[in-house]
Parts: C-alpha cells; sequence; structure tokens
C-alpha cells in the first residue's frame, strides 16, 4: 500500500514552502526588478535589430529600383495591374500607348490616350515605348560559298 498523507499535514508542507521561498520578500522584489529591466533591454534590442532590418531592406530595394526619367511628350506604357493572371495567359500587362502631358514631382505623371482624356498615375507603373523600330536587312549567306574540308 501507498503512502497515505493527512490534508492537515500537506497544508503544513505547502505553508513551510511558501514562506521559505518567499522569506527575503526584499531579494524576491529585487529579483522582480532586475528580471523586468532584462525584459525590458530584450525587448529594446528586438526593436533596435527591427529597425536595421528595415533599413537594409529598404536600402536593397531602393537600389533595385529603375530610375526612370520622363519628360512632356515622351510615349510610354502603362502596366496594368488589375488584369487577371489566367484571364488571357498570353495577354500583355503593358497597354498603351499613352503620351505624356505633364510630370509632377515625387513621381506623378500624367498621361492621356488616343482620345487625349489626361489622368495621373504612379510613374513606376510606366516604361517607355519605342515606335519605329529600324530593323536591319538580313544578309543571306549560302554554305556553298564556303569550302569546308570536313564537309566534302
Amino acid at each position: 500500500m501507498g503512502t497515505c498523507h493527512l490534508p492537515v499535514e500537506l497544508e503544513r508542507c505547502s505553508h513551510w514552502a511558501i514562506k521559505t521561498l518567499n522569506f527575503d520578500l526584499r531579494g524576491a522584489g529585487e529579483k522582480r526588478l532586475l528580471d523586468l529591466h532584462a525584459l525590458e533591454e530584450l525587448r529594446l534590442d528586438a526593436y533596435e535589430s527591427a529597425l536595421i532590418y528595415k533599413e537594409k531592406t529598404k536600402a536593397w530595394h531602393d537600389k533595385h529600383i529603375n530610375k526612370r526619367e520622363f519628360k512632356e511628350g515622351d510615349k510610354v506604357l502603362l502596366f496594368n495591374s488589375q488584369l487577371k493572371l489566367f484571364s488571357g495567359k498570353l495577354k500583355s500587362r503593358w497597354s498603351g500607348p499613352f503620351t505624356i502631358k505633364r510630370v509632377f514631382p515625387y513621381g506623378a505623371i500624367e498621361i492621356s490616350n488616343e482620345n487625349g482624356e489626361p489622368f495621373k498615375v504612379n510613374g513606376q507603373r510606366l516604361k517607355p515605348y519605342f515606335d519605329g523600330f529600324v530593323h536591319k536587312e538580313a544578309k543571306i549567306v549560302h554554305l556553298d560559298e564556303f569550302d569546308v574540308p570536313h564537309l566534302r
């Protein structure tokens, strides 16, 4: 048979343990204060690390942004972010060409469609449109013009 403890005996043992552990109230208070300071220091370190991470991520992102300079009269294509991926797999997400009417500070650009109706867009959604590419004349070379010994 196992050991049997009376409730009074358990109460006395638990009271003794609580009294022993919490005997030094001043020491317990100081330890609690040190724990709070350590927790605050961890929180500040995490906050600082997050700021450093955000700064590095922003610097990397800004470094990889293509700086585009547009001027009035340029032809541009507009990126259509509303076009669903599966509505037409081969359909281009770039529409246009549009003509730049006015360039505002901080990247806003006013463009107009074929009808001359102006509207403002973010300059990051535009890319230059080049019309009238010059195609060079293709040169045809016949292989029988060359004397290649291993082909005879």
